[in-house]
């Protein structure tokens, strides 16, 4: 389609929009899974391999009387398809979904053709590694696809997050021009809000001010919600809004999820939506072509004689603002040492693999005495099964009367239940956290157990810096903020530094306070480390780690890829007894403590075993603080 066919085609679209509400088709993804196709298959790429079952079913919405077709592309992007290993086919993909979607809207002369985009299901900042900028350059790479094969508009569905939202819609414009016509719609909970807490008003606004010509809202919640909700977004925005619910919540029958609304129902409740004032209707996941042939006979019903709205658009209430930051000084005694750039010690104790703490309480009571600063324990080391590291946190605070630091990963907790953990931590007095990704879970004793990694650790230190700012993680106040400090690991001996570097300076630039890193062996990689952060340094806690044998040093460098240099292995290797090698592990541990102590801000010894004495040995090193 050339330029000139595609502007007049827009041109059309919108004389047509402000006459009369317009009818979209329902779900493509539950009429694929009814006719066999698996639930792990790539629907997108069905478009090369069926799609002849591709056009059938487009022609059952066109034969039901939908007005618009939304080409099977959703998961088109090329982040999506990788998933499947169909990167390379991305273009192959979406030409074949316009064109199919095309060949049936030819049935009639007043179906449009919409191209389907969704999120690119990749984390992006600042939650995830992937920029705005590469997030907008993923869109184009589908958007330009879609528009050269001549879509008349285009759709953007299921968002979840606005400002992937706004780099999607972005790039839209890049790719089309201001001609085309484009439509944004964002997916919401029972309540009305999206699901990272950002409320009806705020979402509403900003699509107000997007590039969008239409706004509106798709999937997650049946008709009665999304009407409540695109009644409350009619507050804020003059914008035509779209609306295409599920059929109903899934309900699980034999194993399957079944949509349950009844065409009917949906069609009465497309009737009130296009009364309260939508302007296009259609169905997302359940709805089916007997779907679409009923909510388009309540929209016939209705035509011409739709009501026909005066909006009176509120003005903006002024939106809380983020809370200042808690000093660091102030949120705990850690806090208040590494402010003041006094030395600190940790000492690393494991939970308990059951529920019998007392071993490990003795050892935070042992080193208490010694005169060490803090315990910092691990959140399921080497992905192990062990006693909450919040609850071990607790107990040595309450039973052996020293501070902790909390391990915090990522791999078991989804955006909710981080957010919920994290205030936790913070009531019941736990005040210092090191923020990490979390080993998968195949590197543990349950291969098989599900990750989740909803964020990876820089994402993660967004998250802590907002609710230190009294902010959840879509930026809305929750009242007050919590006041943690915010401690972040780093490898100097990783095999790709230049990334590492990278990754250390988001984490600062999201809030990190301070810095520990993986154990150090060789001082030359420390020493490369610190002067590549020179210009974002904070205060730095080297990792030492007591070798205990020969075999625990071969551990080391093979299996957690930790560089010890080869006159440490030889040194070990020279060891003849067991006992030999836990103090010579020990001697060259006081070694490097003595020449890390005026590079850094702190040391974290290593109880390997649970040799809590070889970390009190390593610790007298320090000398006087």
């Amino acid at each position: 389609m050339g330029n000139t066919d595609r502007i007049s085609r827009a041109g059309e679209f919108r004389a047509l929009l402000g006459q009369r509400a317009l009818v979209a088709d329902g779900a493509m993804g539950t009429m694929l899974y009814t006719q066999g196709v698996f639930i792990n298959r790539c629907f997108d790429e069905l478009n090369l391999s069926a799609p002849d079952m591709v056009k059938g079913i487009h022609q059952a919405y066109v034969r039901a009387g939908a007005e618009i077709l939304e080409t099977n592309t959703f998961g088109a992007s090329g982040p999506r398809l990788a998933t499947f290993g169909l990167a390379e086919k991305l273009e192959a993909i979406n030409r074949a979904g316009v064109r199919a979607a095309r060949a049936a809207a030819s049935e009639r002369t007043d179906v449009f053709v919409a191209g389907a985009v969704g999120p690119l299901g990749v984390r992006i900042e600042p939650l995830g590694p992937t920029s705005f900028a590469e997030a907008r350059q993923l869109f184009r790479q589908q958007l330009d696809v879609l528009v050269d094969e001549g879509v008349d508009l285009l759709i953007f569905e299921t968002f979840t997050n606005l400002s992937e939202l706004r780099e999607a819609l972005t790039a839209a414009r890049e790719a089309a021009g201001p001609e085309m016509v484009i439509a944004a719609q964002v997916t919401i909970d029972d309540e009305g809000n999206m699901h990272d807490g950002t409320s009806t008003e705020d979402f509403t606004r900003f699509l107000d001010g997007s590039p969008a010509d239409v706004i509106g809202l798709n999937c997650s919640v049946g008709p009665k919600a999304m009407l409540e909700t695109l009644e409350r977004m009619m507050k804020f925005s003059a914008k035509p809004m779209s609306a295409m619910p599920n059929a109903g919540h899934p309900t699980k029958v034999e194993g399957r999820n079944i949509y349950l609304s009844s065409p009917e129902y949906m069609a009465q409740y497309a009737r009130r939506m296009l009364w309260a004032g939508a302007r296009i209707v259609g169905g997302c996941c359940g709805t089916t072509p007997e779907h679409i042939k009923n909510m388009r006979s309540e929209a016939r019903s209705l035509q011409p004689g739709m009501k026909t709205l005066a909006v009176t658009v509120e003005e903006s209430k002024p939106k809380a603002q983020a809370l200042a930051k808690v000093p660091m000084a102030d949120k705990s005694t850690l806090g208040a040492k590494l402010a003041a750039r006094k030395f600190v010690a940790f000492v690393e104790i494991l939970p308990p693999r059951g529920v019998d703490a007392s071993k490990e309480i003795a050892g935070a009571r042992m080193c208490k005495d010694a005169g060490i600063d803090v315990i910092n324990v691990p959140d399921g080391p080497r992905a192990s099964a062990r006693l909450s590291a919040q609850v071990t946190c607790q107990l040595f605070e309450r039973e052996a009367g020293i501070e902790s630091v909390l391990h915090f990963c990522c791999r078991d907790r989804n955006i909710l239940g981080i957010q919920s953990e994290l205030l936790g931590a913070h009531a019941v007095g736990v005040r210092n956290l090191i923020c990490i990704t979390g080993d998968p879970p195949r590197m543990g004793s349950y291969p098989d157990a599900t990750a989740v990694f909803d964020v990876d650790s820089i994402g993660l230190c967004n998250i802590v810096n907002n609710l230190n700012h009294g902010l959840d993680i879509g930026g809305n106040p929750i009242g007050n903020q919590t006041a943690l400090v915010l401690g972040v690991g780093a490898n100097p001996g990783a095999l790709n530094l230049d990334e590492e570097i990278r990754r250390t300076e988001y984490k600062v630039q999201a809030g990190a306070e301070y810095i520990v890193t993986q154990p150090v062996f060789d001082l030359a990689q420390l020493e490369t480390f610190l002067k590549r952060i020179e210009s974002f340094r904070i205060p730095v806690i080297a990792g030492i780690w007591p070798l205990t044998s020969l075999r625990n040093a071969e551990f080391m460098v093979n299996e957690l890829r930790v560089p010890v240099p080869r006159e440490l292995l030889d040194r070990m290797k020279r060891a003849e007894t067991p006992e030999q090698g836990r103090a010579e592990g020990v001697e060259i541990a006081r070694e490097m403590v003595t020449r890390v102590r005026p590079m850094v801000d702190g040391v974290q010894l290593s109880a390997p075993f649970g040799r809590y004495s070889m970390a009190i040995d390593v610790a007298e090193a320090i000398g006087p603080r």
